[in-house]
């Protein structure tokens, strides 16, 4: 076994050790996906010598302990490159050579494309545009907030540049001035099915990546000397720094190198074992990068004040209401984000531009300095939320909630062994009347209870939303709440709770012939239409199921067992929301549904208008009750 280190500036017998290690890293790449019979090798050879340089010059990392708040972020977000990133951990020491073998096996943590069940990797990439808006998130913490001087480095391919998320993260890169944030454009020309956009015109990337306030780096990604000067000329700039790096698939073995026909596919046993022989077989080196505490003429602040987070939750105070007051309950997030904010140091808050309509402009005049206006960019407001929380903040991000379908994909990437990340979406259902169709979220209930470990709430007042709003502060995985816009009466006392998972059930009596089950703005209809049934002597009891998920099964069951019908009521589409997670609740229980949800296409009209004309006011409720009770 040979060991490299880091040092002076290279001369020529340095450059040869760090060539050594490209060459490592090649073969590496090559006979793990041989190994496994699947995988990216080209992808991966062609920024091998550009993964070289920045593991034994730059990246600053205790590769022993990855829990080192002052460690350098290494963010492989051409995902299909895992075996690159497999060949640089082994490297380092962190994985041996039975588990680079291993590449891809069932129960193993090499996956297909890297996923948190390694240490050293913070997020899940591999859907591709998503690496850079993650690391501008973490960069941000490194910034904008308190903590440590570490430096966040991004590998990425040409073919992502043109999802619109990597621009959203570049802006907002440039607007933060994210000094210490290096993005690495491994420039290869070819994507999956051929060229790409713009092949290896680097000017054309580089003109754009400029306008969005980046310092750019034009270099010959082969050329070791080259990349030496560019990652150390990004240690000082005053910028984030976009490194185009001009790149050849398949570098190192001719007879696949910028050919289109080898994307996502390992070299056959034959020709690994010619690849092999020709980058000079099969090596042990390991490398003894730089450490975190070895960081003389970085850019950054002078001194930096350690972000050490609480390893417990504080207990938090939600704001009290009186039964009866009128309060949104977006207006009770804002509240409770508020009283997070005073009570939890380690809470931040991102906001999409609408913070006086989401509530969030409480927190913000509050606490400035840990609030963070991401403006139309949803994407980049998750993204960045998940940056945050990687380290170690706890952050709640809101917008409308139609608009949380934009970044879909980032909260299903998260849900990937992600970091706890809180969203709150408002202006939801036909609720918000007159904004028309465009506005109304519809669809999210569905979307968030669709995501891994996720948490679905949707309180009916202000009480409920403040509890569950702190509540989200003690969660892991994603959690959502579900706000409403118009303001409405109180019906919890301040000394209720609100558990996870729970309901809450009203007028129960042994003659009710139906459950009415509701949350938010339908729950009121429900106990309205309760009210005009008992005038006709029929009694119903109403279940509020502010836990969407997990849901209160129990409650639902024996809610089944006691009453011949239940009817679900919900201001959003069927599919996905309230009534398919009863339904999914009481699969084995013999009873009667009814559902009552949003099937047609709204219109811009009155609250009043739109639930009767969906079918999910309290006239509609009652209707159904007396239709099914005869």
């Amino acid at each position: 076994m040979t060991t490299l280190s880091t040092g002076l500036p290279p001369a020529a017998a340095q450059l040869d050790s760090v060539a050594r290690l490209a060459r490592q890293l090649r073969v590496d790449s090559i006979r793990a996906t041989t190994a496994a019979g699947s995988g990216h090798p080209t992808s991966s050879m062609s920024a091998a010598d550009l993964a070289a340089m920045l593991l034994t010059r730059h990246l600053r990392c205790d590769w022993s302990d990855p829990t080192r708040q002052d460690n350098d972020y290494f963010v492989l977000s051409k995902g299909h490159a895992s075996p690159l990133l497999y060949a640089m951990y082994r490297a380092v020491g962190v994985i041996d050579e039975e588990e680079l073998l291993s590449t891809y096996r069932r129960g193993g943590r090499l996956e297909g494309h890297p996923t948190p069940r390694l240490p050293w990797v913070p997020v899940a990439t591999g859907s591709l545009g998503q690496g850079i808006a993650y690391a501008a998130g973490i960069a941000l913490a490194g910034r904008a907030l308190p903590d440590d001087p570490y430096r966040v480095w991004v590998l990425c391919g040409d073919g992502e540049l043109a999802e619109g998320s990597v621009w959203e993260a570049l802006d907002k890169a440039g607007l933060h001035r994210l000094d210490n944030l290096t993005v690495i454009v491994d420039v290869n020309r070819l994507g999956q099915t051929g060229p790409t956009e713009y092949g290896w015109d680097l000017d054309v990337y580089a003109a754009r990546m400029r306008a969005f306030g980046a310092s750019v780096l034009e270099i010959d990604g082969h050329d070791l000397a080259e990349i030496d000067e560019a990652l150390e000329t990004a240690k000082t700039a005053d910028r984030p720094t976009v490194i185009l790096a001009r790149t050849v698939k398949g570098a190192g073995y001719p007879p696949v190198a910028d050919s289109p026909n080898w994307h996502g596919k390992p070299l056959p046993e034959a020709m690994a074992r010619d690849a092999i022989s020709m980058l000079g077989g099969a090596t042990d080196l390991r490398v003894e990068g730089p450490l975190p505490q070895d960081r003389d003429g970085e850019a950054g602040p002078e001194s930096f004040a350690h972000h050490v987070p609480s390893p417990a939750v504080p207990l938090v105070r939600a704001p009290s209401y009186q039964v009866g007051e009128r309060v949104a309950t977006r207006k009770a997030y804002g509240n409770a984000l508020l009283a997070l904010g005073d009570q939890d140091p380690d809470v931040v808050v991102l906001d999409g531009e609408v913070g006086n309509s989401t509530g969030s402009q409480e927190f913000e005049r509050a606490h400035p300095e840990r609030y963070f206006q991401m403006y139309i960019s949803e994407q980049q407001l998750v993204a960045a939320a998940v940056g945050l929380a990687a380290r170690g903040w706890r952050p709640y991000a809101a917008t409308f909630a139609a608009f949380l379908s934009r970044a879909h994909d980032f909260l299903r990437m998260t849900a990937i062994d992600g970091p706890a990340v809180r969203m709150a979406g408002s202006h939801c259902g036909v609720e918000i009347g007159a904004d028309g169709p465009s506005q109304m979220g519809l669809e999210d209930l569905a979307m968030m209870r669709a995501l891994h470990g996720s948490t679905v709430l949707y309180p009916c007042d202000a009480t409920s939303a403040a509890k569950l709003t702190v509540a989200m502060n003690g969660l892991s995985g994603i959690s959502y709440l579900r706000t409403t816009r118009g303001a409405y009466p109180v019906l919890y006392r301040p000394e209720e709770d609100f558990p996870i998972g729970g309901s809450k059930l009203w007028g129960e009596g042994a003659d009710d012939v139906a459950t009415l089950v509701g949350a938010g703005v339908t729950l009121h209809e429900c106990l309205d239409a309760a009210t005009e049934l008992a005038h006709d002597g029929l009694a119903v009891r109403v279940l509020d199921l502010y836990s969407i998920k997990p849901v209160d099964a129990v409650a639902l069951r024996a809610c089944a067992e006691q009453t011949p019908l239940l009817i679900t009521v919900e201001d959003h589409r069927p599919e996905g929301g309230i009534g398919e997670a009863v339904a999914s609740a009481l699969a084995d229980v013999p009873c009667r549904l009814r559902h009552l949800a949003v099937r047609d296409l709204p219109g811009s009209d009155s609250t009043a208008h739109n639930l009767a004309a969906a079918g999910i006011d309290s006239r509609s409720i009652a209707a159904a009750v007396r239709e099914s009770a005869h």
